[in-house]
């Protein structure tokens, strides 16, 4: 049976986020028509986790999400909004969120994220770990919005456990929210038991794994067992949100969308053969594109080792 009622997790701080969101970013040029239609559709079906970004080149999509606001009869405060600090824009928070605030056409974001942990200078060189702004320094400047109102929360993303056991010393706010790549070929457990330890909801970006392994003959079979019509994507969001975490699937398509506020409720069995998919052969990996061979593997400009992530050339995980 699947439900078009989103659950709610509840945030370290007392808010509550939908466990349903719709991502904006599309992989193509991020302003457009198309995102406003999408999210103006999205807003009709019920969903009220809008997840955004700032207006990095061929990236952000702001002013297009801020259309939609505009558009949509959905009260503001029932709207969930979470936009990110790109990473050039780490010397410069509040400008950026300011920026940011405009393009949206709010006055305030209920989640602010720092999108990468590394910075990258005006000149377009990745700073190292050690190089200020520090994350930590700029998790400070972020600490800032929340007394100011303009954001209701803050937290990180593509964050480990190495890169958040330096932050959380140094942090007068625990970070409400790590948006991490998560689906059954990345798991990631320990990062989920040791973010759960810590009070910091994990939110899931890629949650379908870009449908490289939807088809798969087990995932199906799961579906099919929940009856006609239910799907593979609703099987692998289901198994996301029952396990802890928040989901932020996109789609142009308005019957993708339906689709995907479906939920089913996975049997314990079903929950474990999906927990353990990671563990076939070559399947424990990552299936976003921004991973480099430089420096024996790395994403912009940082190596595996700097993010704490246990992966060889590729994203493939160790």
């Amino acid at each position: 049976m699947s439900s078009t009622t989103s659950p709610q997790f509840q945030l370290n701080n007392g808010m509550t986020i939908p466990a349903i969101g719709v991502g904006c970013w599309l992989g193509t040029a991020g302003e457009g028509e198309h995102v406003t239609r999408m999210v103006e559709d999205a807003l009709g079906l019920g969903y009220r986790h809008i997840d955004t970004r700032s207006d990095r080149p061929l990236a952000g999509n702001e002013e297009s999400v801020g259309k939609a606001l505009k558009n949509t009869t959905v009260p503001r405060g029932d709207i969930f909004l979470t936009t990110k600090l790109d990473q050039n824009d780490h010397g410069r928070v509040q400008e950026a969120l300011n920026t940011s605030l405009s393009k949206l056409g709010v006055d305030y974001v209920d989640l602010y994220l720092m999108h990468w942990p590394m910075a990258i200078d005006a000149s377009g060189r990745t700073l190292q770990p050690d190089e200020s702004p520090t994350f930590v320094e700029t998790w400070h400047e972020m600490e800032k919005s929340l007394a100011q109102g303009k954001a209701k929360a803050i937290g990180v993303s593509n964050f480990s456990i190495k890169t958040l056991s330096e932050l959380l010393p140094h942090a007068n706010v625990v970070p409400a929210v790590n948006q991490v790549e998560l689906h059954p070929c990345l798991p990631q457990h320990d990062l989920l038991a040791f973010c759960a330890d810590k009070g910091i909801l994990l939110t899931a970006y890629t949650p379908l794994g870009k449908h490289k392994f939807a088809d798969d003959p087990t995932i199906r079979a799961i579906a099919e067992a929940h009856g006609p019509g239910v799907t593979s994507v609703q099987v692998l969001l289901s198994w996301g949100v029952q396990r802890g975490t928040a989901v932020i699937p996109k789609t142009l398509r308005a019957e993708r969308l339906r689709e995907n506020l479906q939920l089913i409720q996975l049997s314990a069995t079903e929950m474990d053969i999906l927990n353990v998919f990671h563990t076939r052969p070559g399947m424990h990996r990552s299936m976003c594109g921004y991973h480099s061979p430089a420096l024996g593997g790395s994403c912009f400009g940082w190596t595996y080792q700097q993010l704490g992530w246990s992966m060889t050339t590729g994203g493939i995980h160790l």
